[in-house]
């Protein structure tokens, strides 16, 4: 899921040169343009929110294989803002694709993993690991239900032998973190209450997209976890050294260092 992406890409072809037959799926039809002519890559169109795509997805991948080694789960929306100030329709989409999306594909797909005793790798987020920051509460409350959801799945399907796998990364070079900017402009624009803090971010932003780094470290940690005889149960990937920091102190210390911060 999610291969037209910069992790997903990144995923899709380092598994590919590495011999694994990879069905790469995304929503966007030029999932069908990027890898037309790749070795080891069947592109698929799959809508995540839509159940019936999805069944469909499932019905071409079941007339080509027997049996799945890994569902591996790339898709993700970032949105930006003040949890008092955005529609309650924002954290229904985020939840849509982070979370529920994962949901329907796994239970969809899971009669082609237990075939193999395959493996189900979720990409999480270092942010479902640190006390939420504000305005990234829509991304972090999803990826939290998400971590949720990994961990309860793990326990579950370790009774049928398929493993369930997170990765927890920090800020990489896609198109998610380059738009991070963008969408702190607009909520600036958008805010009533929170303009200064929400352009304090926007002055942060470039550094972090800076020192993001290369997709292709998820892919290899990604290869790890499929390939591994006992794979860690969390991958924790280039995490952010000051947010990580930031947890250390006491919880009413790090909340006056961010107002002071923003303020």
């Amino acid at each position: 899921m999610g291969a037209s992406g910069g992790l997903g890409s990144a995923t899709a072809q380092l598994l590919s040169d590495s011999g694994w037959h990879v069905f790469a799926s995304d929503i966007r039809q030029e999932i069908f343009d990027r890898y037309k002519q790749t070795a080891n890559i069947t592109p698929l169109v799959m809508d995540i929110t839509n159940t019936e795509s999805i069944q469909d997805a499932y019905k071409q991948i079941s007339a080509r294989t027997n049996g799945l080694d890994a569902v591996i789960h790339l898709a993700g929306i970032l949105k930006v803002g003040s949890l008092a100030e955005l529609p309650v329709s924002e954290l229904e989409k985020a939840l849509e694709i982070n979370l529920l999306g994962v949901y329907r594909v796994n239970q969809q797909c899971l009669p082609l993993l237990l075939q193999q005793k395959g493996r189900v790798i979720i990409l999480s987020s270092e942010v479902a690991r640190q006390t939420a920051a504000p305005f990234n509460g829509i991304y972090s409350i999803s990826k939290y239900a998400l971590e949720a959801y990994s961990d309860a799945l793990r326990r579950e399907l370790a009774f049928l032998d398929v493993k369930v796998i997170k990765i927890q990364p920090g800020p990489f070079k896609t198109d998610m973190t380059r738009g991070a900017e963008q969408m702190f402009t607009d909520a600036e624009k958008d805010s009533i209450h929170f303009k200064k803090q929400l352009s304090k971010g926007v002055s942060y932003l470039p550094r972090v997209y800076k020192n993001a780094h290369d997709p292709v470290h998820v892919a290899k940690t990604i290869r790890k976890a499929l390939e591994s005889s006992n794979p860690r149960t969390a991958y924790l990937l280039k995490a952010d050294a000051s947010r990580m920091l930031l947890d250390f102190f006491p919880v009413k210390w790090a909340d006056k260092i961010i107002k002071r911060v923003l303020s």
